[in-house]
């Protein structure tokens, strides 16, 4: 199953890695790899990334987490490919994204020696634009019958599918909420009309992309290779500025509320 219908697909501009990654998941799909495989090696990638950037080695850090953007979109794809979604695969991409983050923006701040402060705000704005984006996506892909393991709202644990075991995705899922359940709910009290809307434009999805976590490694990577690694953690602390932006581009849409 598609992420969302053929017709309804906009332009994704964090989704670049998209084409290496059905190519990787061609090359995988007949054999016992499957999406928690590469799930976890995603991980292994990020980890990888932020043990180049602690060496100050920020061209391979760069690869690095590019090869954890590209294994991030193939988890999902391969899942979809052999038709095998699952809440725990789910649940642990998003678990491992905010490990991830939180280890990025520390070792930033010890690297380029910023402060913590810094690197708390600029840890939070990550998170918060990825829920703004996520948040209008996963309402259009209820609304048109697309991915379906990916809720509006998380707050009670789903049905596991019946080769999942429901005790882990009961786990994964309380650990989820407790990493992502204060953002969701503040971008729901921040837009809670958004829910009812039945069809948002793809221009308006295309926009918000620019705050998901692909476009997010997009600037980190840029301004690694340009040796600008002090300026990641204050521009993500600002970078939720636009963030609002989105949601107010949203709240000021015509007829839709």
């Amino acid at each position: 199953m598609s992420k969302l219908p053929a017709d309804k697909r906009f332009i994704d501009i964090s989704d670049y890695g998209r084409p290496l990654a059905k190519t990787l998941v061609r090359a995988l799909i007949n054999t016992p790899v499957t999406s928690i495989h590469l799930t976890f090696a995603f991980l292994m990638a990020g980890i990888v990334g932020i043990g180049c950037i602690l060496s100050h080695h920020f061209l391979l850090a760069a690869c690095f987490l590019m090869l954890k953007n590209i294994l991030d979109a193939a988890d999902g794809e391969m899942a979809r490919q052999k038709n095998h979604p699952s809440y725990t695969g789910r649940y642990l991409d998003s678990i491992f994204d905010f490990v991830i983050n939180a280890g990025i923006c520390c070792t930033l701040a010890v690297v380029t020696q910023g402060t913590w402060q810094v690197a708390l705000f600029a840890f939070l704005g990550l998170q918060f634009q990825c829920a703004i984006c996520n948040y209008y996506y996963v309402i259009q892909r209820n609304r048109m019958n697309g991915d379906m393991t990916s809720r509006i709202l998380e707050s009670q644990a789903p049905t596991a599918f019946p080769y999942e075991k429901q005790s882990v995705v009961n786990q994964l899922h309380a650990l989820f909420m407790l990493m992502y359940g204060p953002f969701d709910l503040l971008v729901l009290r921040l837009d809670k009309k958004a829910i009812k809307i039945r069809e948002f434009p793809k221009w308006f999805l295309s926009l918000s992309s620019s705050l998901m976590l692909g476009f997010q490694f997009a600037i980190i990577t840029v301004l690694l290779l340009l040796d600008l690694a002090e300026w990641i953690l204050p521009f993500f602390a600002v970078y939720s500025i636009w963030g609002l932006g989105i949601v107010l581009v949203r709240k000021g849409m015509v007829g839709n509320d």
